[in-house]
C-alpha cells in the first residue's frame, strides 16, 4: 500500500473509531489494510473509542424495492438520523446497492464483495461512505422474490421516489385472478404493508411469541382481581383474537373491513383459487 492509501486509511479508521493516529497505523499494519478487520482489532485490544460509532444504533434510513420480469429484490440500508437518510449522497449509495442487490438476488454476502460504478467493493465504498457523512451505516437486509412458482407483487408506501421508501412489502401469490381485478396482488401487497401480519395461517405464527403473549395475558387477568375459572376462560378469547389479528389469512380487509383476507382471495378467483403463498414486509429501523 502507497503512503498515500496507508495515510486515507488511517484517516477513514479514526474518523469512524476516534482512535489515535499510533494505534489505527498498528491496526491497519495487523489486518493488512482491512478497515473492517482493523475496528475489530481495536475492539479487542480493549481501546475504548474503538466502536464509537460502529456502536451507536442505526435505526434511519431507507428500504428499496427493485422489479424486473416479475422478479423482486428488497434491501434496507441504515443510518443514524433521517437527515443523513435524505442526503444525496446516501440516496445514490442506497439506489446504486438495490440495482446490485438484484444481480445478487438478495445474498448480502455476495453483495458486499460486488464492484461498485467506480470499481470499488461494497464493503469499501461503506466505509467510504460512513467516514464522510460521520453517520454509521448499515445494509441491514435482503430479500428476493424469483419468478417461479406465482407472481410477485410489491408495495411502497409513502414512495419519497419510485421503489423507495420507508415500509416495503412483497406478496407471492397463485392461482388466477379475475381478469377485471389484477389489481388484488397489489392490494394484498397494501395491506400487508399496513396491518404488518406475523404469517399466512394462525399456526405458522412462531410458537415462542404466541406462548409468551399467552403468558402476559393471563398475568393481566390474574392482576385484574378476576377468579382463575374465569381467567381461564378470558386468555383463551384473548389468544385466539391476537392469532386471526396476526395471521394474513384472517385480518380483517384493509379496504373492507366486513371481510377478512381470505373471503377477498376467493371473491378474486378465477378457475383456479388465489392463494398467497409468501410475503414479507420491511419497516425501516423496526427491531433494532
Amino acid at each position: 500500500m502507497s503512503n498515500k492509501g496507508l495515510l486515507d486509511n488511517i484517516k477513514k479508521l479514526r474518523e469512524m473509531t476516534g482512535v489515535g493516529f499510533k494505534d489505527c497505523k498498528i491496526a491497519l499494519d495487523e489486518t493488512k489494510g482491512d478497515i473492517e478487520k482493523s475496528i475489530e482489532f481495536l475492539r479487542k485490544k480493549g481501546i475504548a473509542k474503538a466502536s464509537k460509532k460502529m456502536s451507536r444504533t442505526a435505526s434511519e434510513g431507507l428500504a428499496l424495492v427493485k422489479e424486473d420480469k416479475g422478479q423482486i429484490s428488497l434491501i434496507e440500508i441504515n443510518s443514524e438520523t433521517d437527515f443523513v437518510a435524505k442526503n444525496k449522497d446516501f440516496i445514490n449509495f442506497c439506489k446504486e446497492l438495490s440495482e446490485l442487490n438484484f444481480r445478487m438476488k438478495g445474498d448480502l454476502d455476495k453483495l458486499n464483495e460486488t464492484k461498485m460504478a467506480n470499481g470499488i467493493l461494497v464493503k469499501d465504498n461503506l466505509v467510504n461512505l460512513i467516514a464522510k457523512i460521520g453517520e454509521k451505516i448499515t445494509v441491514r437486509r435482503a430479500n428476493f422474490f424469483d419468478n417461479s412458482n406465482g407472481r410477485n407483487f410489491a408495495y411502497v408506501h409513502s414512495a419519497i421516489e419510485k421503489g423507495i421508501g420507508k415500509i416495503i412489502s412483497v406478496v407471492k401469490l397463485t392461482g388466477i385472478f379475475q381478469e377485471k381485478n389484477e389489481d388484488i396482488g397489489t392490494k394484498v401487497a397494501m395491506h400487508v404493508a399496513a396491518s404488518n401480519p406475523l404469517a399466512i395461517e394462525k399456526d405458522k405464527i412462531d410458537k415462542a411469541l404466541v406462548d409468551k403473549e399467552l403468558e402476559i395475558i393471563k398475568a393481566e387477568i390474574t392482576n385484574s382481581g378476576k377468579p382463575a375459572n374465569m381467567a381461564e376462560k378470558i386468555s383463551k378469547g384473548k389468544i385466539s383474537k391476537f392469532l386471526n389479528d396476526n395471521s394474513l389469512l384472517n385480518q380483517l380487509w384493509i379496504m373492507d373491513p366486513k371481510k377478512k383476507v381470505s373471503e377477498i382471495l376467493k371473491e378474486n378467483s378465477s378457475k383456479e383459487p388465489l392463494a398467497i403463498i409468501d410475503f414479507i414486509r420491511y419497516k425501516v429501523g423496526e427491531g433494532i
